[in-house]
């Protein structure tokens, strides 16, 4: 009797990740799931921070499609590894902080050293012909299977007659029939597809949750890698560049005021990293102050955090500032007026 043969599904939380696994479950294949956690992925941290997001639903995606496709997932942390891909991408970024080949490479040879060590026999990933122009070209995909060294073992149901036929498809081991043709940007034949199979709820149809395509998230990555002089970042970071609104007054310094209730909560467990500043006269948000300070930065931190608190239109407003020691002090300043607070001290932009 003929072995069973075992595929392994990249497995991103969207949409086309799920589908390609769910084509390939249901030509009798052993299906298993990856989710390689880069750190950049955290949408369920940000949505159960802020205020505005307690609607959304807290869950990890990747969890959630393993749940529906009654499918085994496995979630390597390869956080550290990933940041070599980041700060020195061999095919650069796309429109952002995003380096989308150099990603799928990366994640694509993770799994092929997966299916190595496991006994499994092909990889399955959710790519669409043409979706994606930073890494989903037709004339790219062969960089992917070649430098991931992953080869013809790397099959992509959505797209595959579209491409030459994959190792399983030439053994047999799936039916090149029962696959598609998908390519571009539209999702119609997704969605359709999600429907025949009686899906009726998926992830956002973009699919994934890369902060990296993120303008916003880019330029605060931007501006920590020049205050910093160097392409470092820790997990702490990451999450960080995700909460408040981040203004640099100084290139010296720069301060992480929080936007809402939920934002000043998570922002207080910092406070013994950063200098802190919270209006006591008035409500308001807690800040954070980042980088080296010096005579009169104290002073002018003080009044734009005030500037953001119920006083901002008071003659005066008092707060208190809080050392990562613990010791404090308490200043009055006058509130920063809107006009003195230019654009350009907002790290990508008002938020």
């Amino acid at each position: 009797m003929t072995a069973k043969r075992k595929a392994l599904a990249l497995i991103s939380g969207g949409l086309d990740s799920m589908l390609a696994a769910r084509v390939i479950q249901d030509q009798g294949i052993h299906v298993e799931g990856v989710n390689f956690y880069t750190g950049f992925c955290v949408e369920g941290h940000t949505h159960a921070i802020r205020n505005k997001d307690q609607h959304r639903p807290k869950q990890n995606n990747a969890l959630w499609v393993a749940e529906k496709l009654n499918m085994r997932l496995h979630i390597e942390d390869v956080i550290e590894e990933y940041k070599e891909v980041l700060t020195n991408p061999r095919y650069g970024y796309g429109a952002n902080l995003n380096p989308c080949l150099d990603c799928k490479i990366f994640m694509v040879r993770k799994a092929r050293e997966w299916i190595e060590a496991n006994g499994f026999d092909f990889i399955i990933t959710g790519e669409v012909v043409g979706q994606r122009p930073k890494s989903q070209k037709k004339k790219l995909l062969p960089i992917i299977s070649d430098e991931s060294e992953a080869e013809d073992r790397l099959l992509r149901p959505l797209s595959a007659k579209l491409l030459e036929p994959s190792l399983p498809e030439r053994e047999g081991w799936v039916d090149r029939d029962q696959l598609f043709d998908f390519h571009g940007r539209s999702r119609k034949p997704q969605m359709a597809l999600a429907r025949q199979f009686g899906m009726q709820e998926w992830a956002q149809p973009a699919g994934g949750c890369c902060f990296l395509t993120d303008e916003k998230y880019s330029a605060k990555l931007s501006d920590l890698w020049r205050s910093r002089g160097a392409k470092n970042y820790d997990m702490e970071d990451i999450m960080m560049l995700k909460v408040g609104r981040h203004l640099r007054p100084r290139e010296r310094f720069k301060l992480i005021i929080a936007r809402d209730e939920g934002e000043t909560n998570y922002l207080k467990g910092y406070r013994d990293r950063f200098t802190s500043f919270q209006t006591v006269s008035h409500s308001g948000p807690i800040a954070l102050l980042d980088g080296h300070i010096e005579k009169g930065d104290i002073n002018l931190a003080a009044r734009i955090v005030a500037r953001f608190s119920s006083g901002r239109s008071e003659a005066q407003v008092e707060l208190e500032t809080a050392a990562p020691d613990g010791s404090t002090e308490r200043l009055t300043v006058a509130p920063l007026p809107a006009d003195q607070v230019p654009d350009n001290w907002y790290i990508g932009g008002k938020a």
